[in-house]
């Protein structure tokens, strides 16, 4: 029985009011946080997109697929997830028997949105031959109609891996399915989604910055809009992405993707600058969900062991499977590629 009667929540700001924390503070509550870690037998996985402070505490800083592989194989009694609600479930059908808990349960995602279980079921019905390759970034209903569950890391192998004579449903990021189409050669139909941080990026925006750093290549999230894709030296997830800027020459590096990435790697390359791709709006990008997670509502979350995820058994097992199917299909092309 873990005992924290004695700690008391500190209570977490919103991310409109979020200011950075003084420095006492912000390693004060630090150290309290991996004292609880400690004394919970807890994981704290973190997405590339949380604030600094959060990838800072954490255990593993990664992407959805990284992300999912440590959940999958974590030892901890108690899952603390630094990402969106999504990314907890997963964890949670990964891990039924252990504690699942995120810092902010309304920590949301557009894609997720654009997608509801009942709207899947019902195109699903239209074909009986539909072969439904669902992105990671969905509820754990629309999972539980799946096929097989992707990243943006390994959705091309995946489509490879599907069987020849099925029409692919690809779900709900019209993007990243088109940019997999692209690089697969396979026919798919797409749900109309998309994820708002990265359409925000446009043909205009991205001409403008590479105009101001004509040297430095620009490395480019596939859920980024075709016209931004085109411009880019390399298409690719974040956790590639960290990959090309350490094996490129270039002193100076565009990232096209959420800003939270840029402090991960100015950690792993702090010889190099990396710019943040501009929108019309702002200088950089971020996302409004990612960025509800704060360093004080994850002190909180541990406190209080919630916001926890549950989920109906059925649920559980029914979405576990294609998930499991991807996690697979990923070890098998590494140990092909090995």
């Amino acid at each position: 029985m873990i005992d924290l009667t004695e700690i008391q929540p500190r209570g977490g700001l919103d991310f409109v009011t979020r200011e950075p924390l003084p420095p006492e503070k912000l390693d004060s509550l630090s150290r309290d946080i991996l004292t609880l870690k400690k004394k919970l037998n807890a994981v704290i996985l973190a997405h590339n997109y949380q604030v600094p402070e959060i990838q800072d505490v954490a255990d593993f800083v990664g992407d959805s697929l990284g992300l999912s592989q440590q959940a999958a194989k974590t030892s901890a009694d108690v899952i603390v997830f630094c990402g969106v609600h999504f990314m907890a479930e997963t964890a949670k059908i990964l891990n039924p028997n252990k504690i699942v808990i995120l810092p902010d349960k309304d920590a949301g995602c557009s894609l997720e949105e654009s997608c509801p279980a009942p709207k899947l079921k019902a195109l699903q019905d239209t074909n009986p031959n539909f072969y439904t390759v669902t992105y990671i970034n969905c509820s754990a209903e629309v999972k539980a109609l799946s096929d097989v569950i992707c990243t943006s890391g390994n959705a091309v192998k995946i489509v490879n891996a599907v069987p020849k004579d099925r029409d692919i449903l690809f779900v709900p990021d019209e993007n990243l399915g088109a940019w997999v189409m692209e690089q697969t050669g396979r026919k798919m139909t797409l749900w109309k989604g998309s994820c708002y941080v990265h359409v925000e990026f446009t043909h205009q925006t991205i001409s403008r910055i590479r105009q101001q750093y004509p040297n430095a290549p620009l490395v480019a999230h596939p859920e980024c809009t075709r016209a931004v894709r085109m411009l880019a030296d390399e298409v690719c997830s974040t956790e590639k992405m960290v990959e090309y800027c350490k094996r490129s020459p270039a002193k100076e590096i565009i990232i096209g993707t959420e800003a939270g990435m840029i402090h991960r790697l100015q950690k792993e390359c702090p010889d190099k600058l990396f710019i943040p791709a501009p929108t019309d709006n702002c200088r950089c990008n971020e996302c409004r969900f990612m960025k509800m997670n704060t360093l004080e509502k994850l002190y909180d979350c541990m406190v209080n062991l919630g916001p926890r995820i549950e989920l109906p058994e059925e649920i559980i097992q029914r979405a576990r499977l294609p998930i499991e199917r991807m996690l697979e299909i990923s070890a098998q092309a590494i140990e092909n590629a090995g």
